[in-house]
């Protein structure tokens, strides 16, 4: 009988953290910028929200930290994406789909390969970690296709791979141990 309680504590104390995190991040995002930002600098504090100031924009008074944020990431500051934009545009969408996969198999053998030679870890499980390792270094690194879509995509099928693989052998020992 300790055991659901001991679980239920935990399960309600993860909710209790995620939602105080969630409404305290809400808040955040609706606080003032320019006197929360002075008030960090008179304060003498080690982290600034200078850093989160869109370069060549106007902010006035009454702008939030979460609009300043949302402005930032609309605009793209990446001197080689502004310079690949056009250049992408010109190749027709399905060439650049190619193009991106191929990419990604490209990292994603790479990690194989480096994993295979250099450990001693079985092929299946080297092929699951080059499949995330390969989406998360294809998610940070240019592509031909602007945006971040087809980012998630190769980020999140591997990680669902590793989660439908987690689920099995969980229920394989389970049913394993319960007969």
């Amino acid at each position: 009988m300790k055991k659901p309680i001991f679980q239920l504590i935990l399960i309600l104390s993860f909710i209790s953290l995620c939602l105080g995190g969630f409404f305290l991040t809400k808040h955040i995002l609706q606080l003032p910028f320019r006197s929360t930002n002075d008030a960090l600098h008179k304060e003498g504090a080690a982290v600034t929200l200078d850093f989160l100031i869109p370069g060549g924009t106007y902010l006035d008074e009454k702008v939030t930290i979460g609009e300043v944020i949302k402005i930032g990431l609309e605009k793209t500051s990446n001197p080689f994406e502004k310079a690949l934009q056009p250049l992408s545009e010109l190749i027709p969408p399905g060439y650049r789909y190619l193009g991106d996969l191929l990419l990604f198999f490209f990292w994603t053998l790479s990690f194989l390969t480096f994993f295979r030679v250099f450990t001693f870890m079985g092929y299946g499980r080297a092929l699951r970690v080059s499949l995330f390792l390969g989406g998360v270094t294809y998610y940070f690194m240019p592509d031909f296709s602007p945006g971040s879509g087809e980012d998630i995509l190769f980020v999140g099928f591997p990680l669902l791979i590793i989660v439908f693989r987690f689920y099995l052998v969980r229920r394989k020992r389970a049913k394993k141990n319960g007969q």
